[in-house]
């Protein structure tokens, strides 16, 4: 398997190159050649999650040894890092019709875990395998949860450092808690005074810039990616859309399904459309957003236009106007059309939109159904969920189901839906309370989690707890002109 640049299909290179790298060095993003059909689908049904794991990933990940891929998945999830009580990715069905798949039980209680757990043990292996021998320095741009995932997942990491920038005032204050009270040797964490597409502007522009690659070069160092962008975060996210999929069989008999996603970079939908592209037999990719609605109006007119109000709401996570996944989707659906994707892209960066061809824009709509909705009718949704079926969701998670609730009263399809959840509740503990009518008033974000626990009778998750307690580590913040200097700073490099 090889894989090429979204900017320039004469790039060919091998998944640990990928991996290694993060990103090609025109700026495009690393994308399969091919992708690989599952022929055996219905044998994967016998396996458990490590079994589909490496069933899935032995597909892309070709110049991956067995015993290799068979280290990175045992490690990753059967390290006593998730919840032994409900395993990986559980899928629980509190409607009729509607599965949720919880991708949360992991050692931060988001879904960015499932990918995070084994990053560091790919690029670990790939390292090996390019042979450069350089220490890997990850750069992130964090919305909230990535931040703390790829924290956890890299810390005290033999040959790597990390350093996660996040929006100032464009996280939870459990997430922020969370990434400042961070414990590790090789861990550094940023405040940047504007929101996540700055943050995630500033880290591709280090990562493009010549003279700093020099630099790292020079003292032994090169950049890698811990975000989406990079192939190794994406491909393991695969595995649970799959995974998902042969569970609701096994529950409902059904031959096909609707997969339903929170999303703002895009890269948690596009693991879907790769799944569906493998075999899984998916009717449609519902894309839902928060108010930051602009994936919608692309899903809806071919036009992505960045050039409008940026809003922070209860779902952060999502609060993004730049998703650099879609480039990937692009790619595939241009019939792998480098030069359009980065013409498209240049617009981008020049003119702040695009438009897209007719054909494109069909192909997309055929696909995907897109759906948004305001911070009032989210927590709507979480209140009447509860209400309903006792079922207490995050906010990103009932975005989701609003737009499942509209795909379906809009288009009558009664299809089994599977809705990524994406995180705990007790990350937005206070939305969520205030959701199924709880007070937030004179409460701390500690007493929140405690108050939330006892109205509705769901348990903290563990790695919630005991934060306040610890040090904060990380007080800095920086603006994106400064971005540079800081992580040159944080590797004790001198120009």
């Amino acid at each position: 398997m090889k894989y090429t640049s979204t900017r320039n299909s004469s790039v060919s290179v091998d998944s640990a190159y990928a991996i290694y790298h993060g990103i090609s060095e025109d700026g495009g993003l690393f994308v399969p050649c091919e992708i690989p059909e599952i022929d055996d689908l219905e044998q994967l049904a016998s396996l458990d999650y490590c079994g589909r794991a490496k069933a899935v990933l032995s597909r892309f990940l070709t110049d991956f040894t067995d015993e290799e891929l068979d280290l990175c998945v045992s490690g990753a999830y059967l390290s006593g890092r998730f919840d032994g009580r409900t395993g990986c990715a559980p899928v629980v069905s509190p409607e009729d019709g509607n599965f949720i798949l919880e991708l949360w039980h992991g050692p931060t209680s988001a879904f960015k875990d499932m990918a995070l757990q084994i990053l560091p043990r790919l690029l670990t292996v790939a390292a090996k395998k390019t042979g450069e021998g350089k220490e890997i320095c990850i750069l992130v741009a964090t919305s909230g949860d990535t931040g703390k995932a790829a924290l956890e997942g890299f810390k005290d990491v033999e040959g790597t450092k990390i350093m996660v920038f996040y929006p100032e005032n464009g996280v939870s204050p459990m997430q922020k808690l969370q990434m400042t009270t961070q414990e590790g040797n090789n861990v550094n964490v940023c405040a940047i005074k504007g929101n996540f597409d700055d943050a995630q502007t500033g880290v591709k522009r280090i990562f493009t810039d010549e003279q700093t690659k020099k630099v790292l070069a020079e003292n032994g160092k090169v950049f890698s990616s811990a975000n989406s962008i990079n192939w190794g975060r994406l491909v393991p996210q695969i595995v649970y859309y799959v995974s998902a999929y042969l569970d609701v069989k096994e529950k409902t008999g059904a031959d096909k399904v609707n997969i339903v996603v929170p999303t703002g970079n895009f890269g948690n939908i596009l693991a879907a459309y790769y799944a569906m592209k493998m075999g899984v037999p998916v009717g449609k990719l519902i894309c839902a957003s928060n108010r930051n609605n602009i994936l919608t109006d692309f899903i809806k007119t071919g036009v992505y236009d960045r050039n409008r109000d940026f809003y922070t709401t209860i779902s952060p996570s999502m609060d993004i106007l730049i998703s650099s996944n879609l480039e990937r989707l692009l790619y595939h659906m241009s019939g792998s059309d480098a030069e359009k994707v980065k013409g498209w892209m240049s617009e981008l960066n020049e003119k702040g939109c695009y438009t897209v061809d007719e054909q494109v824009k069909n192909d997309i709509s055929e696909l995907f159904y897109a759906s948004c909705c305001d911070d009032e009718l989210t927590k709507k949704t979480i209140g009447e969920l509860y209400e309903k079926t006792g079922y207490l969701c995050d906010t990103h998670t009932a975005v989701a189901v609003n737009a499942c609730h509209e795909y379906r009263k809009e288009t009558g399809d009664n299809t089994p839906c599977i809705i990524a959840s994406t995180a705990s509740p007790f990350k937005f503990a206070s939305a969520v309370l205030e959701a199924v009518g709880g007070s937030t008033e004179n409460l701390n974000e500690f007493e929140k989690l405690d108050v939330l626990s006892e109205k509705t009778g769901v348990e903290i998750p563990a790695p919630l707890c005991g934060f306040d307690k610890k040090e904060i580590r990380f007080k800095d913040s920086c603006t994106g002109e400064t971005m540079r200097a800081k992580v040159l700073d944080a590797l004790g490099i001198k120009e």
